[in-house]
């Protein structure tokens, strides 16, 4: 059984930073794309952040780039995500999802709510 299960979310201030890991079970993690995606109160999903399986290729949205890192250690089936300076507009579920735009993305996890505000 697949499984991904996120953490790290919380309460900062803005300017502040916090660091989301997913532990990936059920599937052999290091031969699958992963993704960030986030969904804030009233809107869509909104695509994060994504990395190629071995870790060597990634990607982010213009409105992280250069705040946030996607990271993985394949020894540990984990998946992180490093997310600095962060802004109100940040704050959302963050979800951690197998597979990308062109293979599909076939598993999500519950999510972390992360939420930036004074």
């Amino acid at each position: 059984e697949v499984q991904l299960v996120e953490s790290g979310g919380g309460l900062v201030q803005p300017g502040g930073s916090l660091r989301l890991s997913c532990a990936a079970s059920g599937f052999t993690f290091s031969s699958y794309t992963m993704t960030w995606v986030r969904q804030a109160p009233g809107k869509g999903p909104e695509w994060v952040s994504g990395i190629s399986n071995g870790g060597g290729s990634s990607s982010y949205a213009d409105s992280v780039k250069g705040r946030f890192t996607i990271s993985r250690d394949n020894a540990k089936n984990t998946l992180y995500l490093q997310m600095n300076s962060l802004k109100p507009e940040d704050t959302a579920v963050y979800y951690c999802v197998k597979g990308s735009i062109t293979t599909g993305y076939d598993y999500w996890g519950q999510g972390t709510q992360v939420t930036a505000s004074s």
